[in-house]
């Protein structure tokens, strides 16, 4: 069992079948880490020294949908065996004597790809089960109540406890700062469910893209959404508050062109008047081809005269997961048009794909939040006459 603090494993949870992109990508990294402990979707490493500053350590990782500082782990048959053995943990021990605990994530490794045989993530009954169960045994009085439904997220800057469940009989122990968006929630993952008026899974994607981009979008700010059939990522943005210029030679769902702020052209991207987009402030794009095919198509939109595209975002398919080593030249591809915030993640609801943000300047971030009550978000419309719809002329 390796010591709590100062740490010097960590933990990560990825997409199964993204483990050797992950591996790859920390080892290229800034900071020394060997591989350690590895099943599909879920890979420890050792630092090459401990973490002296914990709170400030950031390790930025496309493939790691969750991060952080790994204490052990416990094997055992009964739940309640685990539990207390948990508990007793002395790196576990060591971590509560020197660190405050706010919270506590429970969740289980990906039991399959996403959208695989009607999979998605999120928390199990197991996970939910098991955090009862630690709950109720907690020695900590704040974590010993399950929190309300639905489950608000984990505090910002505060330290978790988290538990993966990477076998129903082997737990594995570690902590994290929740210092980004989306460590405040079990796993990396943002609850999405999908509605039953979505077209296609594409409107998990967009939500979760649009929660861990955080882009200072306002209300009735114009959208162009490249590759947009059927229209699940369209109605994404729609309800977000953002009026859509949907552009695909591909018929949409018939409740999408109803939607009065959506507007279909029916044109190739290559093939739509550059003046048709004056106006348009973001960019999304989700085209069933490499990434350079995708760069390609959103470059000639970005890098004319006649279009101001503030922010992107941006589904790049990895048609072969070797592509993934070139992520850095899509990136510094991405920067020369003049985006200096560039992240990217391979969301969760994602497939064998990761999603791009690029911003001009970081600090456009900060309208954000002087503007929040500027953001609409929309129900589902009934359907209806169709609404704008230019076909191919």
């Amino acid at each position: 069992m390796p010591t709590a603090w100062p740490p010097q494993f960590l933990f990560a949870v990825c997409q199964r079948g993204a483990e050797q992109a992950l591996k790859h990508e920390l080892a290229a990294g800034p900071i020394n880490v060997r591989p350690a402990f590895s099943r599909p979707g879920f890979v420890t490493f050792k630092l090459d020294a401990p973490c002296t500053d914990p709170a400030q350590f950031q390790l930025p990782a496309t493939f790691a949908r969750a991060l952080g500082f790994s204490l052990g782990k416990v094997r055992g048959e009964l739940t309640v065996d685990l539990v207390e053995e948990t508990w007793n943990s002395p790196a576990l021990q060591e971590l509560l004597a020197t660190q405050e605990i706010a919270d506590l994530h429970v969740w289980q490794r990906d039991s399959a790809v996403p959208g695989v045989r009607g999979f998605e993530p999120g928390p199990s009954e197991l996970a939910l089960a098991i955090e009862k169960s630690l709950r109720k045994q907690s020695p900590i009085e704040p974590l010993q109540a399950m929190p309300e439904s639905p489950r608000p997220p984990s505090r910002r800057n505060r330290w978790v406890l988290d538990l993966v469940i990477v076998e129903p009989g082997e737990w594995w122990i570690g902590c994290h700062r929740t210092t980004r968006r989306t460590d405040c929630w079990p796993g990396g993952v943002v609850p999405i469910k999908l509605p039953e008026h979505a077209v296609s899974r594409a409107y998990l994607k967009m939500q979760e893209a649009l929660h861990w981009s955080a882009l200072p979008t306002a209300r009735g700010d114009l959208c162009v959404e490249i590759g947009c059939a059927p229209g699940g990522a369209s109605q994404a943005l729609l309800e977000y508050g953002l009026n859509v210029l949907g552009v695909d030679p591909a018929e949409m769902a018939e409740e999408v062109l109803a939607h009065p702020h959506f507007t279909h052209v029916r044109r190739r991207s290559l093939d739509v008047p550059h003046k048709m987009l004056r106006g348009a402030q973001w960019l999304a794009t989700d085209i069933n081809a490499t990434p350079t095919y995708t760069l390609d198509a959103v470059e000639q939109v970005v890098t004319n005269d006649l279009t101001n595209i503030r922010g992107l975002i941006l589904t790049l398919k990895l048609t072969d997961l070797k592509l993934a080593e070139e992520l850095p030249q899509f990136v510094n591809r991405v920067r020369s048009w003049g985006y200096r915030d560039v992240r990217t993640r391979q969301l969760a609801f994602n497939r064998q794909e990761i999603c791009l943000v690029g911003l001009r300047s970081r600090g456009q971030r900060r309208v954000l939040r002087s503007s929040r009550h500027k953001v609409r978000y929309d129900g589902a419309h009934a359907s209806g006459p169709a609404g704008p719809h230019l076909p191919v002329n």
